[in-house]
């Protein structure tokens, strides 16, 4: 058996049944009191330096690979510095953190001009100042293609959010427009409003760290971020959590521009274009219809949690009937990302 055939999160599930099984213990961690309150397998690690638990110290990490992730005409250097930085704050926004230090380790061609690396770090630095966090170190490797690995902790106060607490009764929620992001990587050269608005969403994200502080407030306790597509994360959730979900196709939060654009691709890419960074949260339907009216624009509740197959989603329209299934999300190993 090859790893494309298990796909990217069968991989992720025999690696943490692999790692949570055969482990020691906490090691060094258990004899400074640092107790874990969040394993493997949710949007970050967590962990309270005090035995009291009102302070979480979080880690998260990603990487980011020319070819796979990005390509030099899509994103230049400025933006792949941003966005490096973003998918990572993002993961501590969707716990109710708020990002702290981070470690950099690139790959680099030796023929990369100097000039582009600090473009690289001018934009890392940009989103760093923005999001209150701090460059500390890192690593950096001789390497056939572009690769920058991001290494991040964040602090918050409280018990982090996770993906395991939905219950069917839930209403589902998003903290923002879905879709735009996807748009941006479709036409990268195009003039007009729409097109800088998309390529901007694309290019240059921003993490929903005000909006992760504010569902931790109201006790939200399932919340991720929307990172490979609505349909694909909600599963996610959904499969940690025991439970099923439904998507209604015609409450997706679209950007006007995102369906002027492209107004017969829209829930589609809603649905599956990825790389939002908005926040999917689940609760009680009056806390969430409540919740949602507090949150800025774009704001809207998409879903339910519902009994049945853990992890399996559905997605309706208006007059309830069940929307053919496309390639919504990203996996890795499946072949048709080749």
């Amino acid at each position: 058996m090859q790893i494309k055939d298990l796909g990217e999160f069968g991989v992720i599930d025999l690696l943490t049944r692999m790692v949570v099984g055969q482990r020691s213990g906490p090691g060094n961690a258990g004899a400074f009191s640092f107790n874990l309150t969040v394993d493997n397998g949710d949007d970050t690690a967590a962990w309270s330096p005090s035995t009291s638990g009102t302070i979480n110290e979080l880690f998260t990490t990603d990487t980011m690979v020319e070819g796979v992730h990005f390509t030099r005409e899509t994103t230049p250097w400025h933006d792949l510095g941003w966005k490096s930085l973003a998918s990572n704050i993002s993961d501590v926004a969707s716990m109710g953190g708020r990002p702290a230090y981070a470690l950099i380790t690139l790959g680099l061609p030796p023929q990369t001009e100097v000039s582009d690396l600090e473009s690289l770090y001018q934009g890392m630095l940009e989103i760093g100042n923005e999001y209150g966090l701090a460059i500390v170190g890192g690593d950096m490797v001789r390497s056939p293609v572009v690769f920058i690995t991001v290494a991040l902790t964040g602090v918050m106060h409280g018990q982090p959010m996770v993906r395991t607490a939905a219950r069917p009764g839930d209403k589902v929620a998003v903290t923002g427009h879905l879709g735009s992001s996807g748009g941006g990587l479709e036409n990268p050269a195009e003039d007009g409003a729409a097109a800088d608005y998309l390529r901007v969403s694309h290019r240059r994200p921003r993490p929903a760290v005000a909006a992760g502080q504010t569902l931790a407030e109201f006790e939200i306790a399932t919340a991720m971020d929307v990172s490979d597509g609505l349909a694909d994360d909600l599963a996610k959730l959904c499969r940690a959590s025991g439970v099923s979900g439904r998507i209604f196709s015609d409450r997706l939060p679209v950007h006007p521009f995102l369906s002027s654009r492209f107004p017969d691709d829209c829930v589609e890419l809603a649905l599956g274009g990825g790389e939002d960074y908005v926040l999917l949260f689940t609760g009680r339907p009056a806390k969430i219809n409540h919740l949602v009216s507090r949150l800025p624009a774009g704001a809207a509740v998409v879903g339910e949690i519902i009994a049945g197959e853990p992890g399996r989603v559905t997605v309706v329209d208006a007059g309830g009937q069940e929307l053919p299934a496309r390639n919504r999300g990203w996996d890795h190993f499946d072949s048709a990302q080749d």
